[in-house]
């Protein structure tokens, strides 16, 4: 195939990526509105597209996307499903059992869990013909993993459980507090019962929703911004996933073809104490 469908909101480096193998061999790329019902199946060309990438929940508006549907409308029009499950991890959402054909995890971030290891995963149901091709380029071009670097990878993945559980934890706590705050357009989790994706999230997340949350800040970029900067706990900073908190106002990393709205605040929730994180939030939002 020569067509690549992907969602038009997802993680910037991968999207980046997505479109310099697209321009640079020619390929086709499609990004579909992952909030809209019947909009990937409008972006994949049957006979044509080899591929559709998703990522759920989406990087860094949450939205949530049905694992089993997107690999019903990928394979019946001959394509494979990949999906990032970054932000999920293995412990909430098993993707391979949804239907995807191949599974990708940054672990960098939650599996390592401790900010300082950079490592990736891919996994596949079966070791076939697409398999060896992923080990050929792994030895050849690929990078492979240093041994220091995989028995932190290891140690991190030893309290993976515990760490998600308590972010997550406190990431619900946190989204309940501010999601009706007079300050907040919305507080943007799938945790939460408004959120439009929470009964998919209920069906595919199975031990808990994460740690990862945006505000969207009334007033916009000028006030989102200042709430960053009024912080004291939460550490300006683009990873996620590890013990610390973070935040970040995601439109300014990602530079100006960012689709991302510019009152959007992401956060990545930490282990820390929840209410020491919710006096912190709320000292901020005093200040603007």
């Amino acid at each position: 195939g020569q067509h690549i469908v992907a969602p038009i909101i997802m993680y910037h480096g991968a999207q980046d990526w997505l479109r310099h193998i697209a321009e640079k061999r020619n390929i086709g790329l499609t990004l579909f509105d992952a909030t809209e019902p019947d909009a990937l199946r409008q972006a994949i060309q049957p006979g044509k597209t080899a591929i559709v990438w998703i990522e759920t929940p989406v990087n860094p508006t949450w939205d949530v996307i049905d694992i089993e549907d997107a690999a019903t409308a990928a394979h019946e029009a001959g394509a494979i499903l990949g999906v990032d499950c970054t932000v999920a991890t293995p412990l909430t959402t098993r993707a391979l059992d949804w239907g995807a054909d191949i599974v990708f995890h940054s672990a960098t971030k939650y599996l390592n869990g401790h900010s300082d290891v950079l490592a990736g995963v891919l996994v596949t149901k079966e070791q076939n013909e697409r398999w060896n091709e992923i080990q050929f380029i792994r030895k050849y071009v690929g990078g492979v993993l240093g041994s220091f670097e995989a028995w932190l990878l290891l140690r991190g993945m030893r309290t993976l459980s515990i760490r998600f559980e308590r972010a997550s934890q406190n990431a619900l706590r946190i989204a309940q507090h501010f999601e009706h705050h007079s300050k907040i357009e919305a507080v943007l989790y799938p945790g939460l019962a408004s959120h439009p994706g929470h009964q998919i999230a209920k069906k595919q997340m199975m031990n808990g929703f994460g740690g990862m949350m945006s505000f969207c800040v009334k007033g916009g970029e000028t006030e989102a911004k200042a709430i960053a900067t009024h912080l004291q706990l939460f550490i300006p900073a683009t990873s996620l996933g590890g013990v610390e908190s973070l935040v970040e106002h995601r439109a300014s990393v990602e530079g100006p073809m960012s689709q991302v709205q510019p009152n959007l605040l992401r956060f990545s929730i930490g282990i820390e104490n929840s209410d020491d994180l919710i006096a912190d939030l709320e000292q901020a939002l005093d200040k603007i």
